[in-house]
C-alpha cells in the first residue's frame, strides 16, 4: 500500500501540465470515477431493496422511508472523515481501503434481506451502506488535488457525474431481476455488486496514484470551519445535490405509495430521472467554467422552483404524467446544480487568497488547502439534504397520504437558495470572490465586483 506516491506535482505549470500531468491526473479520474461509482451504488441499495419488500415483510411506507433515511443520514456523517483520509493516506490507498469496506454492507444485506428478519437488523444494515456515500468525498477531495482550476469545473463534474450513475445503475439491475426473476430474488442485485467491489479495489491499486504534496492541514480544517463561504456553499449544495440524492432514493418508493405502482412498474420509471441527473452534471460544472458558477447555480435553482410547481400541480391532480415530467426535470437539474457549485467553491478560496495579498503559487496552494479541507464538510451537509428530503416525504405521506406538503416545503428551501445565491455572489460588491461568477482571475479594481 505504500507504492506509487507522487512526489512532485504542479498542475497550474501549462509545460508541466502539457508533457506529464495531464496524462496522470486522467488515468486517476477514471479509476476513481469507477471507484466512487461503485459506492453510490452500495448507498443507494436501499431504495431498491425496498421495492423488493412485500407486504410479507411487515415494514410499512413511513418505515421503507426510515430506512432510506438511515442510509442518507451515515452518508452524509461519514464524508467528513474521509475527506481528510486522503491526505492521512494518500488517494491511492484511501480509495482501495474504502472500495474493499463495501464489502461489509453489501454482503450483510445479502444475509438478511428475507421476510421475517426483524426490523432493527434492516435498520442497522441500511446504516452500513452509509459507507458508500463517503467515497463521493474522499474522491472529489483526490481529484480536486490532480487538476488544474481551468479544469476543475470539468474535472469534478465529471467524477461526480460518473459516480452519481451508481443510483441508476443499481435501479436498472433492480428492474433487471424484479421483470425476469421475480420481487422475490433481492440477493440477485447485491450478488451482482460483491465482485465488483473487488474489481474497483484492485483496479485502485494497479492503476491510482498517491500525491506527496497533500497532507492533512490541521491549520487548512480549522480555517475552513470558520470560513463563512463554507457554510454558504454547503447551504446551496443541500439544494441541489440533497435534491439529487434525496430525490433519487425516495423517487420508486413514491411512486408505489402515491401513484400506487406495482414493484416492476415503478423500478421501470425509478433509474431514469437520477440517470439523467447523474449525465448532465459534467455538462453543469462545464458551463460554470465557462459562465461562472453562481449565474448557472442560480438559473438552476429558478429552473428547479418552476419544476417543483409542476409536481405540486401533478400531486394534487393525481397526474402520473405531468408528475413524471416534473420530477424527471427536477433531477435533472439538480445534476446541473451539483457540478456548478462545485466549481465554485475552488474559485471562492482562490480568490480569496488573492484577497489575502497571496499571488502566483501561493495564492494557488491557499486556494487548493482550502477547498480540499471543505469539500468534505460542503459534502457532508449537502447529503444531509437528502435525510431532510425523505423525513419531509415521511412525515407528509403519515399525515397527509400524498407528498404534496413536502414539495411545497422543497419549494420554499429552493427560493431561499436563489435569494442567498443572488445576494452573496451576484450582487454584493467589495469583500466577494470574482472567480466563482465567471472571471479566470480576481480583479483587482474598484467598485462593485460580481461572482
Amino acid at each position: 500500500m505504500g507504492g506509487r506516491w507522487i512526489d512532485v506535482w504542479e498542475p497550474e505549470d501549462e509545460t508541466f501540465w502539457r508533457e506529464k500531468g495531464e496524462r496522470i491526473a486522467r488515468r486517476n479520474l477514471a479509476f476513481s470515477v469507477l471507484s466512487e461509482h461503485i459506492g453510490f451504488s452500495v448507498w443507494s441499495l436501499w431504495s431498491v431493496m425496498v421495492l423488493f419488500m412485500g407486504p410479507e415483510y411487515g415494514v410499512d411506507a413511513a418505515g421503507k422511508f426510515f430506512l432510506i433515511a438511515t442510509a442518507t443520514l451515515t452518508g452524509a456523517l461519514v464524508r467528513v472523515p474521509y475527506t481528510f483520509a486522503v491526505a492521512r493516506f494518500g488517494g491511492r490507498n484511501w480509495t482501495v481501503l474504502s472500495s474493499l469496506a463495501l464489502l461489509l454492507p453489501t454482503g450483510l444485506a445479502c444475509a438478511v434481506m428475507e421476510p421475517g428478519t426483524p426490523y432493527p437488523v434492516f435498520v442497522l444494515v441500511a446504516a452500513l451502506t452509509g459507507v458508500g456515500g463517503g467515497n463521493f468525498a474522499s474522491s472529489m477531495t483526490n481529484i480536486n488535488a490532480f487538476f488544474p482550476l481551468r479544469k476543475k469545473g470539468w474535472a469534478l463534474g465529471l467524477n461526480a457525474g460518473g459516480g452519481n450513475l451508481g443510483v441508476p445503475a443499481v435501479q436498472l439491475a433492480g428492474l433487471l431481476v424484479i421483470g425476469t426473476a421475480g420481487a422475490a430474488h433481492p440477493r440477485l442485485v447485491l450478488g451482482v455488486y460483491l465482485p465488483l467491489i473487488v474489481a474497483a479495489a484492485v483496479c485502485a491499486a494497479l492503476f491510482m496514484d498517491n500525491l506527496t504534496p497533500v497532507r492533512n492541514d490541521t491549520g487548512a480544517v480549522l480555517e475552513a470551519v470558520r470560513a463563512r463561504h463554507t457554510w454558504i456553499m454547503a447551504f446551496l449544495y443541500v439544494g441541489t445535490f440533497g435534491s439529487f440524492i434525496g430525490y433519487g432514493f425516495a423517487f420508486g418508493l413514491v411512486l408505489q405509495t402515491q401513484f400506487g405502482r406495482t414493484p416492476l412498474q415503478a423500478a421501470s420509471l425509478t433509474f431514469l430521472g437520477p440517470l439523467l441527473g447523474s449525465l448532465v452534471r459534467p455538462w453543469g460544472g462545464a458551463l460554470a467554467d465557462r459562465h461562472g458558477g453562481a449565474r448557472v447555480t442560480l438559473a438552476a435553482f429558478a429552473a428547479m422552483s418552476a419544476a417543483t410547481g409542476v409536481v405540486v400541480h401533478a400531486s394534487v391532480t393525481a397526474s402520473l404524467p405531468v408528475f413524471l415530467a416534473g420530477f424527471t426535470a427536477l433531477f435533472a437539474l439538480s445534476g446541473l446544480g451539483n457540478g456548478s457549485t462545485y466549481k465554485m467553491i475552488p474559485s471562492i478560496f482562490l480568490a480569496q487568497g488573492h484577497r489575502r495579498g497571496l499571488s502566483g503559487e501561493a495564492a494557488e496552494a491557499y486556494g487548493r488547502r482550502l477547498s480540499g479541507a471543505s469539500m468534505g464538510l460542503i459534502g457532508a451537509v449537502g447529503a444531509l439534504g437528502g435525510l431532510g428530503i425523505n423525513l419531509a416525504f415521511r412525515q407528509s405521506f403519515q399525515a397527509a397520504g400524498t407528498g404534496t406538503g413536502a414539495f411545497l416545503a422543497f419549494l420554499v428551501f429552493y427560493a431561499a437558495c436563489i435569494a442567498v445565491t443572488w445576494a452573496v455572489y451576484l450582487r454584493r460588491p467589495a469583500a466577494v470572490p470574482d472567480t466563482a461568477a465567471g472571471a479566470e482571475e480576481p480583479e483587482h479594481r474598484p467598485g462593485p465586483a460580481r461572482v
